[in-house]
């Protein structure tokens, strides 16, 4: 029997409670947006600690988000974070006779952790090193503005770290470092994660696992320094041990310390990135590789899906945003796991962000990151039709 390919991820894991039809233009609302950077206000697009927005909405309104969420109740309640969302999504694509997934995180024992377990039984992940802690669940508000940006939609996450500020590099047994492929997933909300990462990739690179890391809004390091570039790990000596490094346009320039995309994907090659993806919404991806671990490419731009943004203006569409950006990492590692299982070297960049692009947009068709299969291969099913057409598009617009 050929042995299973194992995908290791580690970061981010949490419950979200997905708020939607909040009007982030409301009068109601704008006292409660920041007004320069890191103070502990609300951005669209952005997290902010819950305590941090709380100290800062004190002075308006003795609980902001009561406030503005007023007698509603959650549209929706599900898994999330950059960890262990892309992570499911991966496993719910993959070969499950072929791969093996494995997530490395924290919960409380709370109504919110019991909630987590039980729905990860029903997905492809394994969660043995799913650690108990004594202090609560991570967990994240999410407000949701349909309407905002042109109808393309935004969110504004309001996080509560909780048991993974204590989650650290003593918690990833010597099985982590063994694995095929290791995957770091929004490690800012898990931060003694976050600040071993260079040791910790460097230590994975010499086991000859392939790297992932794909980043969350670094709120951490934003409010501490607001005018400084977003370390990851301790030095840029990080970078040179990332195959693959995804990011959205934000984090992007702020983890570069740039001021425009351009600038920022010259840092990121500059510093030896393997890879690199960043996102801007409904703009096109930007894709670059040295070569080491994906076929070279240089600066290429793949656009959003056509099929997939009709289907968004032209349908009454229940969903919304949320996921959509861990979707698409869930989409680019699916992808990658299914091309080493077939030996399709050198690997190709553009049919991995291919996967990413469908897997991220056709998260807009529900709510919350997490799709909660009936049935095994629901979700590739759903995904599939939308990839054949994006491939027809792209190689149109070639």
């Amino acid at each position: 029997m050929t042995k299973k390919l194992i995908i290791s991820g580690v970061g981010c894991s949490l419950v979200d409670n997905l708020y939607n039809n909040i009007s982030f233009s409301d009068n109601t609302f704008s006292p409660f947006l920041s007004k320069q950077s890191g103070d502990g206000g609300l951005t669209p697009g952005n997290l902010v600690f819950k305590r941090s927005f709380e100290k800062f909405s004190n002075k308006i309104e003795k609980s902001g988000i009561k406030h503005i969420i007023s007698n509603k109740t959650p549209n929706k309640v599900n898994i999330g974070g950059p960890g262990i969302v892309s992570m499911i999504h991966a496993a719910q694509l993959a070969d499950k006779d072929a791969c093996q997934f494995n997530f490395y995180g924290v919960r409380g024992n709370d109504v919110n952790g019991n909630f987590i377990m039980n729905l990860l039984e029903k997905t492809p992940i394994l969660v043995n090193n799913y650690t108990l802690s004594k202090d609560e669940t991570p967990s994240t508000v999410v407000l949701s503005d349909p309407t905002y940006h042109n109808g393309n939609g935004e969110r504004i996450f309001v996080n509560t770290i909780g048991a993974a500020w204590e989650y650290g590099a003593e918690n990833l047994d010597p099985n982590f470092f063994n694995s095929d492929v290791v995957v770091f997933g929004g490690t800012a909300l898990t931060p003694l994660i976050h600040e071993d990462l260079t040791q910790l990739l460097e230590k994975s690179k010499a086991n000859d696992c392939i790297t992932i890391v794909n980043t969350v809004y670094d709120f951490k390091n934003e409010m501490a320094n607001p005018t400084e570039k977003w370390p990851l790990g301790n030095s840029d000596a990080s970078y040179q041990y990332i195959d693959l490094l995804i990011m959205d346009h934000e984090e992007a320039i702020r983890l570069s310390g740039k001021s425009n995309i351009a600038k920022a994907l010259e840092f990121f090659i500059h510093v030896g990135t393997g890879a690199v993806m960043i996102t801007s919404g409904t703009d096109d991806v930007k894709l670059y590789s040295n070569g080491t671990l994906f076929s070279p490419l240089n600066k290429v731009e793949m656009p959003i899906s056509s099929a997939v943004s009709n289907k968004l203006k032209t349908e009454k569409n229940t969903g919304d945003t949320t996921g959509c950006g861990d979707n698409f990492v869930g989409g680019v590692i699916a992808s990658l796991v299914h091309q080493i299982n077939k030996e399709n070297k050198p690997y190709d960049l553009t049919e991995a962000c291919a996967w990413g692009v469908i897997s991220g947009g056709t998260t807009c068709f529900y709510i919350g990151g997490m799709y909660e299969e009936k049935h095994s291969g629901d979700k590739l099913k759903m995904i599939l039709p939308y990839y054949k057409e994006y491939k027809k598009q792209i190689k149109k617009d070639q």
